[in-house]
């Protein structure tokens, strides 16, 4: 049996949100209520997110979009 782990981290900078998704299709998400928040949420998903699994959304697409 495999552990779960992070397989995928999508920032989404116009709507101050990271989602979250897992090896085992769960996805949560990270809603922050402001800038300064957002930009601690941020700064570590980049300090322990491998860089292969992080992206970011498209800042000119309103709402989540599927990622």
């Amino acid at each position: 049996m495999d552990d779960e782990y992070l397989s995928k981290c999508v920032v989404d900078v116009k709507g101050r949100t990271v989602y979250l998704y897992s090896s085992e299709g769960v996805e949560k998400s990270v809603k922050c209520d402001t800038v300064d928040e957002f930009m601690g949420v941020l700064q570590f998903v980049r300090e322990t997110c491998p860089e292969e699994r992080l992206s970011y959304s498209d800042p000119l697409m309103p709402g989540k979009t599927d990622f």
